[in-house]
């Protein structure tokens, strides 16, 4: 035979109070929830003729072209090889259309500040979608040009475009020359046409 302990007056009085009030906040929260649910669904229901929506045909929206990560790095290498064949040792930068670094190559023995000047050549040139060399003219007319932060006006910069808009920028430092530094850009910007 089980024993059962018989529990006080004032144990069954405290349980059952504590049962009684569990039960009525539960019932409480449960109505606060489904109250404070309905609030929102009427709100978003009231709301929904003034919501602006945008999708890709809104007219407000644009779309940009961007080289590939590896259409980058094929750029810079044929700008790294184009010096190399003419024993220039040099540091190539390709920048997007935004003037963000894509890829840079320092080529074995170039200079230290061959790395900086080609990623400000690369934002230059694609920043005035126009060689470097051509920009460097215009500073006779406006010489305050070369003040604008991270821009270099030397030639060795050159713009890579698709549809006549400027996509990236590829920008060549460290040889004895910025023809030469720009011939190596231009020999990146045509591997692209490959």
């Amino acid at each position: 035979m089980q024993h059962v302990k018989k529990t006080s007056r004032r144990t069954r009085a405290v349980t059952g109070g504590a049962l009684v009030a569990a039960v009525t906040l539960g019932g409480v929260g449960a109505y606060s929830a489904s109250a404070s649910s309905a609030a929102p669904a009427a709100r978003a229901a009231a709301e929904a003729d003034t919501v602006v929506r945008a999708d890709a045909t809104d007219k407000n929206l644009t779309r940009t072209t961007h080289l590939t990560v590896d259409a980058a790095e094929r750029a810079a290498r044929a700008a790294l090889d184009a010096a190399r064949e003419d024993d220039q040792r040099v540091s190539v930068a390709v920048v997007d259309r935004n003037g963000n670094t894509v890829v840079t190559l320092r080529g074995d023995g170039a200079g230290p500040q061959s790395y900086a000047s080609a990623e400000k050549k690369a934002y230059t040139a694609v920043s005035w979608n126009a060689p470097t060399s051509e920009l460097a003219k215009r500073l006779e007319q406006a010489p305050n040009l070369k003040d604008i932060p991270g821009t270099l006006f030397l030639a060795g910069g050159a713009p890579v475009t698709a549809k006549n808009a400027p996509i990236a920028g590829i920008g060549v430092a460290g040889a004895p020359s910025g023809d030469l530094d720009e011939k190596y850009a231009r020999a990146g910007v045509a591997a692209l046409g490959r």
